[in-house]
């Protein structure tokens, strides 16, 4: 009996260190977030923005409104799309894509105005490194993802 108890107890102990160094792991690989509010997000892309960009204090204020509204549209569609439980269309995803790639024209011709030529050929740089890390870090995943599905089988 004792050694029954003992037993459960090393596995309890056990299984919850695996999670714990689980929960270690994706926080050294940046995969567990802050919770950070709206409002902290958008102040610390800004500050981001204002060092890789070198903007002046008139950029900042406009930087600062377009980035929260940017932010608020975002996350209206991150709920929208999690309150809707089913797959969408065909349709649905086109019409999707359409508008998403409508707000980013919007968006590049809203950084032309305000930026500088310097400053605008660096933005698009840093965009476009930042789509390929995120690029790289989805693909990383899908990867981990089917080695766990093909051990299971």
């Amino acid at each position: 009996m004792r050694k029954l108890i003992v037993a459960a107890l090393l596995v309890v102990g056990m299984t919850s260190f695996a999670q714990e160094g689980n929960k270690m792991e994706r926080r050294q690989h940046g995969m567990e977030t802050e919770k950070f509010t709206s409002e902290q997000r958008n102040e610390l892309m800004l500050k981001k923005m204002t060092l890789e960009l070198d903007l002046s204090a008139k950029q900042q204020n406009k930087m600062k409104s377009i980035i929260a509204e940017k932010s608020t549209k975002h996350y209206a569609m991150i709920k929208a799309r999690k309150k809707n439980k089913e797959k969408p269309t065909r349709e649905e995803r086109f019409a999707m894509k359409s508008k998403m790639l409508d707000e980013q024209i919007g968006m590049k011709g809203k950084m032309k105005s305000i930026l500088s030529v310097e400053q605008f050929e660096k933005w698009n740089t840093m965009k476009a490194k930042h789509h390929k890390q995120r690029r790289m870090h989805h693909r990383k995943g899908m990867h981990e993802k089917n080695k766990k599905e093909v051990m299971k089988e």
